[in-house]
């Protein structure tokens, strides 16, 4: 029945080349669509064998319900008796795989001969018969682990034999590869048996023999800890000090180290108070600081250093080093980490050697986020200056390390570093004027630094500004440097972000050189800085200034839309449409349809949610090497082809975090644009709401299922974030489907309850250790959703919801939490009342609060750190707002606090928002004079629209104006010269009537 070519073909086939090969392939699947021809292709050379096996295991999985019983047992009997005889190991693998695949449709039980070759071969007295056996058997469980579950037990104990056949490698490797592929589905107590010594001996031989597959082999230890963490606890010790023996051999491949230092960064992650216990905090260090500070072979550069490296992606020792001093910031408390690191930071800034300058700078960078409120608050000023000293280093490499340094204290350390303008903002202006001397690596971390130390400076940044610009424009004029102009147009959008309508006077000049950006749609990576850039301009310039600009920008974004088919752009285009709807809604009205089209279409697409929902899926079959890739594949059969790469499951948290975030930002872009865009549309309102609705119902499942669900702490602070930007953009309309909210409050409490399963690492500890600040900020991100929520729905909706999370708030102000925990409690509970003042039936439920919050409060304005005094003041100030007359008898309570605060208080920014706090208290009709003689504010600028309000207020409830003279003649006792310019600038009548008013008062 086989065609007569194929028969020709395969007649003369001998040692075929590769274009025989190929044509026989093309063959091969016609013929196996009968099953009589199988056996006869399984018996020519190995090339076509493998082929074979390849085509056929691609029909199996595709067609195998089409195939009839009797068909079906005679393939499985020949596949099996084909891989007996076979001889050749690519040919054998690509059978294995082939009855991996057949294990999907017929479980072991249904496949009794494939079972029996399995206990016959891997007990053989053969090595080599052992060795196929174990082949076989590694790819039909990995393909499908849980119906092999009733012989569990069975095969730990061939795991446990095999693992000491040290002298077979080969043996080895598919054992671990095997017990990885089961760990998932077994318990503690069948596991316990196994325990990780063997492992380590395994490993130990399977380095020397093949340092490749002992790399792959260690993921079983990745395995153990993230699903059977509980059985190696006992042997921590012993895993750690084999993974710092792999790390510190630099004979050994880079790959196998990363992997080594990976898994002691998991096991801090999950098992952080373990190794602080067993004293394994200074040998990780001593081990891991010469990594991180070794220098480079002679004649190569560090990755990050090297002008000319492209591989964006690879992952060096010294790279992972650095991460496992990261998640120790992340995991440890700061007070016991820092006793150990800081002579190791010291000893490498003082060193002769610029490579270990560097490292020492490096750990500096990478405590930034962990530890941020111990630096904040302990250390910040010293950093700073070692940094700063860095800037002005001999040699590039340490001062490149310093730029990034300082780029992520500019990014973590808020709003305290921004304080250090002074010293800091002239450093980066020099490096901004050697622009086109510098290497791109440099220049990109000098960008980098200036971007996030911009981000709050506000309207610190009036002195820099005309340098800034400066230098700006003339690189965007002048330079043909594609990549520094990309920087430079980022830099732009966070200079408009500090700078707002400061920023008008150069706005000309800006735009007619982003002019030819604005028509450029070739390159997409452009586009990204140039949207986002457009998009704070919008925002922050005003409606006048940017409105002629805003046609131009709509039709860039239908132009990208138009040719370019990117989530990425798709999210940059979103929040573009988003931010000129805010200035010029009439330039979208004549795009609508197509806007509305493209979001719409965006809706639909369910490939960022998929990507999200089933990120930690195994594809549906891991294919391995040796399979021949098939040219002149059908439609139909397109993928499978992609099965044909080798994919390395190994993927660590960073890369985890960073997967998600593209979806994260597309989802609240789209849903923010939308919202937006639907504000300024009447014309399309229905379906606009419509598609919005159908869009949160898909985006916030996905959140809420993620933050319950996610292992890794990053993202879920990146879905919390998500979430609560939704929230803040949507009100109420995010919260319309019954039952959200109680889903998002729920989710909002078992994240302070740290009930989710990203913070479940260390809950069979006894002790009672500090807790480490990354579980700090993810609580806070949490809590912010707060008031939201509070300020999104009716204040009676709310208040069951409220009395469920204020306790877990509360909680945290007790004298006994840390710093950042007493600031947050406090500054959560001012935040929520300040949401409960303008909703409908805020001042009820503020009322019935006050008499739980005040005592917190109270103790708030009497603690030693000025961040949580002045948290709780603010707290007070909204307690009094939104509760009106109902907290009137707590007034002298409150009152007299101020007082004696006052008295004794040193930070200013407590004082201004005192200063607020009486202000939100005349709000409610009682006068303090003592408010008068702290104005203007001086830090915290932010109140003055408070103290504003609250002179009209005044203004208009006191008719006879006895409130407005106490406050005028404050003002001409304390500010003499700037009250008498101002009467003097009175016509002569007014003049006169307030000088008689003051007489008679």
């Amino acid at each position: 029945k086989m065609s007569e070519e194929l028969e020709q073909l395969l007649s003369q086939l001998t040692q075929p080349d590769n274009a025989v090969i190929q044509q026989v392939t093309a063959q091969l699947k016609q013929a196996f669509k009968d099953p009589a021809v199988v056996p006869a292709l399984l018996t020519l050379c190995p090339q076509v064998r493998q082929s074979a096996a390849v085509v056929l295991r691609m029909r199996v999985k595709k067609h195998w319900k089409k195939i009839s019983p009797d068909h079906r047992e005679s393939l499985k009997a020949m596949v099996l008796q084909a891989f007996q005889q076979e001889t050749e190991h690519a040919v054998r693998h690509s059978l294995a795989q082939l009855s991996a695949v057949m294990v999907k449709h017929e479980t072991p039980d249904q496949w009794p001969a494939l079972l029996s070759l399995l206990n016959q071969s891997t007990k053989s007295n053969d090595p080599q018969d052992r060795q196929v056996g174990l082949l076989l058997l590694s790819k039909v469980v990995e393909s499908n682990p849980e119906p092999f579950e009733p012989h569990y037990q069975q095969l730990l104990q061939l795991f446990g034999t095999v693992l000491q056949d040290l002298e077979n490698p080969t043996a080895l490797y598919y054992c671990m590869h095997t017990l990885t592929a089961i760990i998932a589905f077994t318990g503690s107590g069948e596991l316990v048996s196994l325990g990780p010594t063997l492992i380590i001996v395994a490993l130990k031989h399977l380095i020397k023999a093949d340092e490749d597959q002992a790399s792959e082999c260690m993921e079983v230890f990745d395995e153990l800890m993230e699903t059977e963490v509980t059985i190696i606890v006992p042997y921590i010790a012993e895993i750690v000090h084999f993974c710092l023996e792999v790390s510190g051999d630099a004979a050994l491949s880079s790959s196998l180290r990363v992997k080594a230092l990976s898994c002691i960064a998991s096991l801090i992650r999950l098992k952080s108070k373990v190794v602080l216990k067993q004293k394994l905090l200074n040998p990780i260090l001593q081990a891991v600081f010469p990594i991180l500070s070794a220098a480079p072979p002679p004649g190569h550069e560090d990755p990050e250093d090297d002008e000319d490296d492209s591989d964006e992606d690879s992952e060096s020792p010294k790279h992972v080093a650095g991460q496992v001093i990261d998640t120790m910031a992340l995991h440890m408390p700061p007070e016991k980490l820092f006793g150990h690191l800081m002579p190791l930071i010291q000893a490498c800034l003082a060193s002769e050697n610029p490579y270990e300058r560097k490292g020492g700078l490096m750990c500096m960078a990478v405590l930034a986020e962990g530890c941020a409120d111990h630096i904040r608050t302990k250390m910040l000023s010293s950093m700073l200056q070692t940094v700063c000293q860095s800037l002005s280093d001999s040699n590039q490499v340490v001062r490149s390390a310093g730029l990034f340094a300082l780029g992520q204290f500019s990014e973590h350390l808020q709003p305290e570093v921004s304080k250090y303008h002074a010293e800091l903002m002239p450093l980066l202006l020099g490096y901004m004027s050697s622009l086109y001397q510098a290497k791109m690596l440099h220049v990109t971390k000098a960008f980098y630094a200036l971007e996030n130390f911009l981000e709050n400076l506000d309207e610190n940044i009036q002195p820099y500004l005309p340098t800034l610009m400066e230098t700006m424009l003339s690189a965007l004029s002048n330079s043909d440097n594609l990549r520094l102009k990309e920087l430079t147009v980022s830099a732009i959008g966070a200079i408009a972000n500090a700078a707002k309508e400061m920023l008008v006077p150069y706005f000309p000049p800006v735009i007619e050189s982003l002019k030819g950006f604005l028509t450029d749609t070739k390159d997409e990576m452009r586009f990204l800085f140039l949207s986002d850039t457009l998009s704070v301009l919008a925002r922050t310039v005003g409606k006048d200034i940017f409105r002629p600009l805003a046609a131009e920008c709509v039709q860039l974004g239908l132009n990208l839309s138009d040719v370019v088919d990117d989530p990425d752009l798709r999210r940059c285009t979103f929040s573009l449409f988003s931010a000129v709807s805010t200035v010029s809604p009439e330039c979208l009205t004549p795009h609508l349809t197509a806007i509305t089209t493209t979001m719409l279409m965006s809706l639909k697409s369910t490939e960022g949610v998929m990507q999200f929902v089933l990120l930690d899926d195994d594809e549906d079959e891991e294919e391995g090497t040796g399979d021949i890739v098939l040219e002149g594949e059908s439609e139909e059969d397109g993928p499978d082809v992609a099965g044909f790469s080798v994919e390395n499951a190994y993927i660590d948290e960073k890369e985890d975090a960073s997967t998600c975030t593209p979806f994260l930002e597309s989802s609240f872009e789209q849903v923010y644009a939308l919202h937006d865009v639907s504000l300024h549309d009447v014309t399309h309102t229905v379906s606009l709401s419509a598609g919005l609705h159908k869009l949160l119902g898909v985006v916030l499942p996905c959140f809420l299922e993620a933050v319950r669900q996610e292992r890794e702490r990053q993202v879920v602070m990146a879905v919390l974030e998500a979430m609560n930007g939704v929230i803040k953009s949507c009100q109420g309309e995010a919260l319309q489907t019954p039952g959200r909210l109680t889903e998002i409050c729920h989710a909002i409490r078992d994240v302070l309850k740290k009930k989710t399963v990203c913070q479940d690492g260390d809950a069979d500890d006894e002790d009672d250790e500090q807790e480490a600040e990354y579980d700090a900020m993810l609580q806070e991100f949490a809590g912010e959703g707060i008031p939201l929520l509070a300020s999104a729905v009716p204040a009676e909706t709310f208040l069951p919801y409220l009395n469920d999370l204020l306790p877990l708030i509360m909680n945290k102000a007790k004298s006994s939490c840390t710093v950042a925990d007493r600031s947050f409690s406090v500054g959560t509970i001012g935040e929520t009342l300040h949401s409960l003042v303008g909703v409908a039936g805020g001042r009820g439920v503020a009322g019935r609060l006050s008499n739980r919050l005040l005592p917190v409060l109270v103790a708030g304005v009497k603690d030693s750190d000025a961040e949580v005094r002045n948290n709780s003041v603010y707290a007070l100030g909204t307690l009094a707002e939104a509760a009106g007359p109902i907290v009137a008898s707590d007034y002298p309570t409150m009152l007299s606090l101020f007082s004696n605060l006052l008295s004794k208080e040193s930070d200013r920014r407590v004082i201004d928002n005192l200063c607020a706090a009486l202000c939100r208290m005349i709000l409610s009709n009682v006068v303090f004079p003592v408010l008068v003689a702290q104005l203007p504010l001086k830090e915290d600028l932010e109140e003055n629209k408070t103290v504003y309000r609250c002179l009209v207020f005044l203004y208009s409830h006191s008719p006879v104006l006895n409130a407005m003279l106490v406050l005028l003649q404050s003002m001409s006792q304390h500010h003499p010269q700037e009250f008498e310019a101002a009467m003097m600038s009175l016509p002569v009548e007014e003049r006169t009537r307030i000088t008689s008013a003051f007489s008679q008062s």
